[in-house]
């Protein structure tokens, strides 16, 4: 043929099926009703879970009853503690977005709508696993009851800032905790925690690892290689990705969300990988207990992809009307995570409007309580920072006589 006879080749750029002005079409999200979709055995081989990687794992129905075979026999003890967390994480959330528009902080990111992940896989956990997360799973923090007056001295950046001021608010350092430094420069913490995962396993020991990324991050190299080593060194890792369909002002198709699913790439790797309901606790439960114990018995990394929704802005510096409808969140088709589980918590009769008011006023009042202290240290406004002796410290182990001398001169 001449090549006057094909016509001219064009790109394809991926759209939203949602702008400002319309409704947004959710129906590319391809969901699967609750309790549908197979739970497999541990040991499962990574080919044999391609099919849940195009399914959607849920357990919570519309109305509030648990389905299917990941439903677990959960404590409702520990139900009510994932309630807690989540209330905390978006009172918390929200009086920060205030504090720092009052200018007492750079800027905030909220995680409106994803409280359930960070929550539920945190309680799943153990407290020794190390966590290494992106800057939008506080609930972590919230579920392992990390001092709220530390967490909000260190986005102040104020003379108590546990990290000297040298993190970036919201970059959270908690060791004890099982909380990895946040890491600004997105993806390096998947290969992070791969080389931690591995560590723990030359040192014999039973401690696991459990990554954290956004849907736009899986288009940087360091998520395919994490993705290689995990595979190969069989890490004893959880590698989540947590798609909240958009990454900035970009929606998750320009990152490959398309025409594949974020967990099939789990699979094309050689890691056996799950789809899951992110807006469901109970699902982000069974889901990530069923990965850590795969991980805790030897039987390699698993993949799992939250499929949830950046109810809120980017970050306090992003106007999300600009790129997508304004009334998203209220349309997504898989709710509220709270109100999902307050649902189900009512239904089996351990839990209530009245102590859901309750309880919400009480975290309410503790939040403001430790801003209330935290403040008392400084905030961005009066210029209450760390002593400048602080950046001498934390450096090297023995400080070298430069510096002593540096620090001599500064009179500190």
């Amino acid at each position: 043929m001449s090549m006057n006879e094909y016509a001219p080749l064009r790109l394809h750029v991926p759209e939203p099926t949602g702008r400002p002005g319309c409704r947004t079409d959710f129906s590319y999200l391809h969901l699967s009703d609750a309790g549908q979709v197979r739970k497999p055995a541990l040991d499962v081989e990574a080919a044999d879970t391609a099919d849940l990687c195009t399914g959607l794992i849920r357990v919570l129905d519309g109305q509030g009853q648990a389905l299917g075979p990941w439903a677990e026999d959960i404590d409702p003890q520990l139900l009510r503690q994932g309630m807690r967390a989540m209330l905390k994480t978006r009172i918390f959330d929200s009086r920060m977005v205030t504090a720092q528009r009052q200018k007492k902080m750079s800027f905030y990111m909220q995680s409106l709508g994803e409280e359930a992940i960070g929550s539920a896989q945190a309680l799943a956990l153990n407290r020794s696993d190390m966590c290494f997360p992106t800057y939008r799973q506080q609930s972590i923090l919230m579920a392992r009851d990390v001092s709220l007056v530390e967490m909000i001295c260190q986005l102040l950046s104020n003379e108590r800032d546990p990290l000297k001021g040298r993190q970036l608010p919201i970059m959270y350092s908690v060791r004890e905790a099982g909380f990895f430094t946040i890491s600004g420069n997105l993806a390096t913490q998947f290969v992070q925690a791969v080389g931690w995962a591995m560590a723990s396993a030359i040192k014999g020991d039973t401690k696991i690892a459990s990554a954290w990324i956004g849907d736009g991050a899986t288009a940087e190299s360091d998520f395919h290689n994490a993705l290689t080593f995990a595979h190969v060194y069989r890490a004893p890792v959880i590698l989540n990705v947590v798609n909240n369909q958009w990454a900035i002002s970009t929606f998750q198709a320009i990152a490959g969300g398309e025409a594949s699913t974020f967990a099939g790439r789990g699979v094309g790797c050689g890691i056996a990988s799950l789809r899951v309901d992110g807006n469901d606790f109970l699902a982000v439960y069974a889901a990530s207990r069923w990965a850590a114990e795969r991980a805790r018995r030897g039987l390699g990394p698993s993949l799992i992809e939250w499929v949830t929704y950046r109810a809120g802005p980017h970050s306090t510096s992003d106007d999300p009307s600009k790129y997508r409808p304004a009334d998203d969140w209220s349309h997504f088709p898989l709710g509220d995570p709270i109100a999902r589980l307050k649902q189900h918590l009512i239904a089996i009769g351990h839990w209530s409007d009245d102590e859901h008011a309750a309880v919400s006023a009480e975290l309410e009042a503790e939040v403001l309580a430790a801003q209330k202290q935290a403040e008392q240290y400084g905030t961005l406004a009066n210029g209450h920072i760390p002593s400048a002796a602080s950046m001498f410290e934390d450096v090297y182990k023995d400080m070298p006589d430069h510096l002593r001398r540096q620090r001599q001169q500064l009179g500190v």
